[in-house]
């Protein structure tokens, strides 16, 4: 049986402000940073694929009916699809980036 998904946590990095984030936030009430975003997006993401496994459970226990399955089940590999469709374009963008000459 797969185990189930971990709590996702930041790294530092990400979490942390920089002075050319505080500066330009300084005279300015500022939204969600990027850091935000994703964090909120992954959680969302952690949270439909383990309704689509605890769904999935009670299925193999006669508790749920098939098309809520297929439905949460359908609906977690477009999340995951998406989650990874996301990766690629992040992984993409850093590797163009460092290709950059200074």
């Amino acid at each position: 049986m797969i185990g189930p998904v971990g709590a996702l946590r930041l790294t530092p990095a990400l979490t942390s402000e920089t002075s050319a984030t505080s500066l330009s936030q300084s005279g300015t009430t500022a939204g969600a940073s990027f850091a935000d975003a994703l964090a909120k997006a992954a959680s969302s993401s952690v949270g439909k694929l383990e309704n689509a496994e605890a769904l999935s459970v009670e299925a193999l226990k006669g508790n749920a009916d098939t098309r809520q399955v297929v439905d949460a089940v359908m609906s977690a590999q477009q999340t995951l699809q998406a989650a990874v469709a996301i990766r690629d374009k992040i992984v993409s963008a850093y590797l163009e980036v460092s290709r950059m000459s200074i």
